[in-house]
């Protein structure tokens, strides 16, 4: 009872030690991320190949739902966590968004951290496992002060969290700008949201972080993402890769917002892309933002085999 009496003070994180971003072991490297094929490939006898049966006529409903969003300069909106960024397919989605298909990404918090380190270095994906042991997971010096640094500058000028990590790269001439898709955004003109939850990301652990800064300019992308959103009706497309539960709720707040100020956002397609189905993708991206017309789709597989068959299936179709 004692204890409990006792007044708790939050911690202070000015004493936090940052070790130095290149002394890291990372997982992953652009040495052994997708690459596009040196020639066009058609896979258009393939896809015709593929048997009427379960999933397949959804995939090719789909492919083909996402090129007409593209002819009918209709948004493609791709939702994305940062386990795609890992799994090396940063320049198949980069190319789609230089040929205007993709027209806005939405991030959490871990595919900006992941896609900002790979402009850095080259490399992500810490051993959390090993680090979290001595105390030095996530406490990586360049990672925390350089996006928090952009995230407080976003804050002080009124953009988004998006906007601000990509002119930071670009400014910065960051070596592997190239497979980053903040800095593709910034290059062609893209929007790409972000949107985190504060405490689960590691540059949160950093004596630069401000969470009202992280606050604001995380909530000045979710009302970029919903006037992406208002957009939507008359065939437009929201792919869902790999968020279990930031991106779907914010989708479906930012659904609700565009219907509320009286927009009619009822035809479009969705589809979420994962390893597993789970509750609130299937329920919050694909069944209940469809239910007054459109079109929602699951496609259960790896990224690293699902997410570039798509892409090359929707190149072969334009």
């Amino acid at each position: 009872m004692k204890n409990m009496k006792k007044r708790r003070n939050p911690i202070e994180l000015a004493n936090v030690t940052t070790y130095p971003l290149q002394d890291r072991i990372n997982k992953v490297s652009v040495r052994d991320f997708a690459t596009l094929p040196e020639s066009e490939i058609d896979l258009t006898p393939f896809l015709a190949s593929l048997p009427n049966i379960l999933k397949a006529p959804d995939f090719l409903a789909l492919v083909d739902s996402i090129v007409a969003a593209y002819r009918r300069e209709k948004p493609v909106i791709v939702m994305m966590g940062g386990h795609v960024i890992k799994c090396g397919l940063s320049p198949l989605l980069i190319a789609l968004a230089k040929r205007g298909v993709i027209t806005g990404f939405a991030f959490n918090g871990a595919s900006s951290i992941h896609d900002f380190e790979i402009a850095l270095i080259g490399e992500t994906s810490e051993d959390v496992a090993a680090y979290l042991q001595t105390g030095q997971f996530g406490m990586w010096e360049e990672t925390g002060r350089w996006m928090n640094e952009a995230i407080q500058h976003a804050a002080d000028t009124g953009i988004g969290m998006g906007e601000a990590l990509g002119r930071r790269l670009t400014e910065m001439n960051a070596p592997y700008n190239a497979y980053s898709i903040l800095a593709a955004g910034m290059q062609h003109g893209v929007p790409i949201t972000v949107h985190v939850a504060i405490g689960t990301d590691i540059i949160h652990q950093h004596p630069s972080a401000n969470g009202a800064a992280i606050g604001e300019t995380s909530f000045t992308d979710f009302r970029l993402l919903t006037e992406l959103v208002t957009e939507l009706e008359g065939g437009g497309v929201v792919l869902n890769f790999g968020s279990a539960v930031i991106l779907p709720e914010v989708f479906l707040k930012a659904l609700t917002i565009a219907r509320n100020l009286g927009h009619t956002v009822s035809h479009f397609t969705t589809a979420n892309f994962d390893m597993n189905q789970q509750y609130r993708p299937v329920e919050n991206v694909v069944k209940r933002p469809t239910e007054m017309g459109g079109k929602g789709y699951t496609f259960t597989g790896h990224h690293e085999i699902m997410i570039p068959l798509l892409v090359q299936a929707i190149k072969s179709r334009l």
